[in-house]
């Protein structure tokens, strides 16, 4: 029999040394006030304690919601993440090595709650060869204290891959939108379905508890079973949540949007200012061609489906979202993760099987660090941990991967001029550096697979070769020794004279892109 609990028995439930998988991916499907309940009973009685707790997406949105509702020393001993950085007080523990501390890619994270839930030992892929997570390199872990080996390498049929150990969950937090009197939990008012089910059936294996927060409890048999995301079967408590808290970051008609119950026109969105963003979202742009499934990374490459839009190109790339939209348009912020048009809205681990699997024809994801190899850092920048989220799994299985980003900085300041470039005033941070300090896109492991790599920055473009990394397009305006090579830690190959950026980006009008 499920169990309809307050949010204080539910948390009570949480036993020390437990562990515990929660689910969301920024303010989406988070059960927010599960998590409140947990970190309350934890300040006022000392547990539970000692928790390993595993997760995929970044769960919240900053310090104070999320995830961060969790980050206190001695509730947590272990930590299995995708992503870190929308939750600062995890990262802190894991700076201070209060915490052991993981991060592997997230869409293998959503791969393994399937196999666990099968009863499988873990799962095997090539997703992280020769990036950070190789056992070779840090296999995945982000501190001193972090000693067990959680990813091996391992050869079948002769290929290279990395087995993936699965853990044994015994408890996880979860959200839908209204369960009925058995416990049969729907998901209709939200914009991602992500890995419920999986996470569900991999703690009823281990005897654990599924706890759901939910808004509403309706009679027995009036959900359609098409919407039940998590049958009653794998369902032990639910908590029913006023509205105003469920889900308190929505406005309730853009719910219905996010949803796909409401459409709304694309030229509606508001176009994006003439900056070094939207520069190097207009030459990303200028790439596609009709008919391509695309990625695209939080942050710039955003930016890239507005300039599609502006230009009547919108409709030449079905945008996807790791969290598993198809189609519309993708939503930024607080809100990344949904899509507003979508087509279809798959289950993560669905959609990573369509990533890991080549099904990208393009990818565009962001730039903090780039070396002389084409590795890129997104992941660990000094000491403060962001994590890879769904980066490693997008990256290295794209046909074609763009890295968007500023050439420099912290207090970069460009002026387009007419057809050209101004840099009003460098930033004081290089990100293209002699090493990188976190190797989360393997420059060595494209080329081994032939994959066509380039990074577009406002004033430079290059390209990944067999000999490395070359520098094929330079802004009109631009100094090459001044303006380039000056604030990098290396020199790029340069083959000839490079070509000229269309003049074009530069200039306030529409390029004519259509």
């Amino acid at each position: 029999m499920v169990k309809f609990l307050s949010l204080q028995e539910a948390a009570a439930l949480i036993k020390d040394d437990d562990v515990v998988i929660t689910e969301g991916f920024v303010l989406n499907a988070f059960p927010e006030q599960l998590a409140k309940a947990v970190e309350e009973r934890f300040l006022q009685t000392g547990s539970p304690k000692n928790l390993t707790l595993i997760y995929a997406a970044g769960q919240g949105a900053g310090a104070g919601t999320g995830l961060d509702h969790l980050g206190h020393e001695k509730l947590l001993k272990r930590v299995i993440a995708g992503h870190w950085n929308l939750s600062p007080s995890l990262g802190k523990l894991s700076v201070e090595n209060k915490i052991e501390a993981y991060n592997l890619p997230q869409g293998t994270l959503a791969q393994l709650y399937r196999d666990m839930a099968a009863g499988k030992a873990g799962t095997v892929t090539h997703v992280g060869l020769k990036t950070f997570v190789d056992p070779r390199l840090d296999g995945g872990k982000l501190n001193s204290v972090t000693k067990e080996d959680l990813v091996e390498v391992v050869t079948l049929g002769g290929r290279e891959q990395l087995f993936y150990k699965a853990q044994k969950p015994t408890v996880c937090l979860l959200r839908g939108t209204v369960a009925d009197e058995k416990g049969n939990v729907s998901m209709e008012d939200e914009g991602v379905s992500l890995n419920l089910l999986s996470i569900a059936q991999a703690v009823r294996r281990n005897g654990g508890n599924v706890i759901v927060q939910v808004r509403q409890k309706v009679k027995a048999g009036t959900l359609d079973p098409k919407l039940v995301k998590i049958p009653y079967i794998c369902v032990d408590a639910v908590v029913v949540v006023p509205h105003e808290l469920h889900q308190t970051e929505v406005p309730a008609k853009m719910i219905e949007v996010h949803c796909g119950r409401r459409r709304i026109p694309a030229d509606s969105l508001p176009p994006v200012p003439l900056d070094e963003r939207k520069i190097i979202a207009r030459r990303g742009a200028m790439d596609l061609v009709p008919d391509s499934v695309v990625n695209l990374g939080i942050g710039l490459p955003e930016v890239i489906a507005s300039v599609a839009n502006e230009e009547g190109i919108g409709d030449f790339m079905t945008l996807t979202v790791e969290a598993g939209p198809v189609g519309g348009i993708p939503q930024g912020g607080a809100l990344f993760g949904v899509s507003v048009n979508a087509d279809a809205i798959l289950d993560q681990a669905y959609q990573f099987d369509f990533y890991d699997g080549g099904g990208l024809d393009i990818a565009y994801l962001g730039l903090a660090e780039c070396d002389q190899k084409g590795n890129i850092n997104v992941s660990k920048m000094g000491p403060r941990v962001t994590g890879c989220g769904g980066f490693i799994n997008i990256t290295q299985n794209a046909r074609k991967v763009y890295f968007c980003g500023s050439f420099t900085a912290k207090g970069l300041k460009i002026r387009p001029d007419n057809g050209k470039l101004v840099i009003e005033q460098e930033g004081s941070i290089k990100k293209f550096l002699k090493q990188v300090n976190h190797v989360t896109f393997s420059g060595e492991y494209a080329v081994e697979t032939g994959q066509p790599v380039y990074y577009l920055t406002e004033r430079a473009v290059f390209q990944l070769k067999k000999d490395g990394l070359h520098l094929v397009e330079v802004a009109p305006g631009i100094d090459i020794d001044k303006d380039i090579l000056a604030n990098m830690e290396f020199t790029p190959i340069i083959a000839g004279t490079p070509k000229l950026m269309d003049a074009r980006l530069f200039k306030a009008e529409l390029m004519g892109l259509k």
